[in-house]
């Protein structure tokens, strides 16, 4: 279970005295015990991902902001805790997988114009469950369906 591996990291790094591995990995454990609190129950694997996804989007929007900011500093600290986020997160899709399974999912919803985005979009995320953008795949599906 992804939110047990965390934590035993977190118990590596502290007998390791590695600290910023430690702090980054709190952090995580936090953001997943507010996550199993507001769901009432124990997190699944999946919603354990939307928690990092959510994590590693909030870290990139940080690195923009302190580097308009000109604060290198903070700017590193927060890349650190994404690629550590980035870790346990599931291997991105590569474009050409991403395209077959658009494909495969327009032929089964019977996709044919810009029109059915959504009936093709909806399947597609779930299949692609946090391994590939969003918005990758809305320019992808589009480009199959005709639409601009």
């Amino acid at each position: 279970m992804l939110t047990r591996d965390v934590q035993q990291q977190m118990t590596a790094a502290m007998r390791a005295g590695d600290t910023t591995r430690r702090d980054a990995l709190r952090l995580l454990i936090a953001a997943f015990q507010n996550a199993r609190i507001a769901a009432g129950h124990e997190l699944s694997d999946d919603e354990a991902t939307r928690v990092l996804q959510r994590e590693a989007k909030q870290r990139r929007e940080s690195i923009a902001e302190y580097e308009r900011a000109q604060r290198e500093d903070l700017a590193e600290r927060e890349r650190t805790e994404l690629r550590l986020i980035e870790g346990f997160l599931p291997q991105p899709l590569a474009e050409e997988e991403l395209a077959e399974l658009a494909r495969q999912v327009v032929a089964e919803v019977g996709a044919s114009a810009p029109g059915d985005l959504g009936r093709v979009m909806r399947p597609l995320m779930e299949r692609v469950a946090g391994r590939a953008d969003g918005r990758r795949a809305n320019e992808i599906v589009r480009g199959l369906l005709g639409g601009a």
